[in-house]
């Protein structure tokens, strides 16, 4: 069996990318400035009404950051951010998943983000954004695709054709009514935490919900 889980409000509390830019703010690395359209799309995605290339958009303010230095603020903030607030259910989770079959995280955040819980949890070749680099700096530009909605799930569709792999194998976790297609497409589908078009979508489907309200703070796994 293959588990695969979303990361946002899946494994952690909050997104990815917000934790990550409250670091960057904190920090210096970014100004609010070139974040200040960030809320607009945010609710565009509240109300269901997302830009299917939010991503690719969302990272041009990112141009011209040193690698290291986004390295840098990518391992703080799991330190000080993401970590403290990995749901303790869905460490668990994740935990017994990895000694039942093959786990990876297939999420819309950026590879550069979800490394150090990769590394946390002891897994490698998940699915996530790569931000494109030249001369050392961000381009404000991804290689390839986001993984975002429809692009999510053709991706999982061609890493489950590379490993020879196939859907019905597959248990896939996720809050985000983008997901609803990939859900569809896997042959066990978990809502966790889901926002409120998945959790009506998964009890009319009949789907298995969970729900995580704790988190691990400083606590071991």
């Amino acid at each position: 069996m293959v588990y695969i889980f979303d990361v946002d409000d899946t494994i952690i509390k909050k997104s990815s990318a917000w934790h990550f830019l409250l670091e960057a703010l904190n920090d210096g690395l970014i100004r609010y400035s070139q974040i200040s359209g960030l809320p607009v799309e945010w609710l565009k995605y509240k109300l269901g009404r997302p830009d299917i290339d939010f991503i690719e958009k969302a990272v041009i303010p990112l141009s011209g950051i040193e690698k290291s230095a986004l390295k840098r603020i990518s391992e703080s903030c799991f330190e000080r951010r993401i970590k403290p607030n990995i749901y303790t259910g869905a460490a668990r989770l994740v935990r017994e998943a990895m000694e039942k079959g093959t786990v990876i995280f297939a999420t819309s955040s950026l590879h550069v983000l979800i490394r150090p819980l990769e590394r946390f949890f002891g897994i490698e070749g998940s699915l996530a954004g790569e931000l494109e680099f030249r001369d050392g700096k961000t381009t404000g530009r991804l290689i390839g695709d986001s993984f975002f909605g429809l692009k999510k799930k053709a991706a999982v569709e061609r890493w489950l054709e590379r490993n020879g792999l196939r859907p019905d194998e597959v248990c896939f976790y996720s809050d985000s009514y983008t997901d609803i297609p990939l859900l569809e497409f896997c042959g066990r589908p978990v809502a966790v935490n889901p926002d409120r078009i998945l959790a009506k979508e998964a009890k009319k489907r009949g789907w298995e919900t969970i729900r995580f309200n704790e988190v691990l703070k400083n606590r071991p796994v």
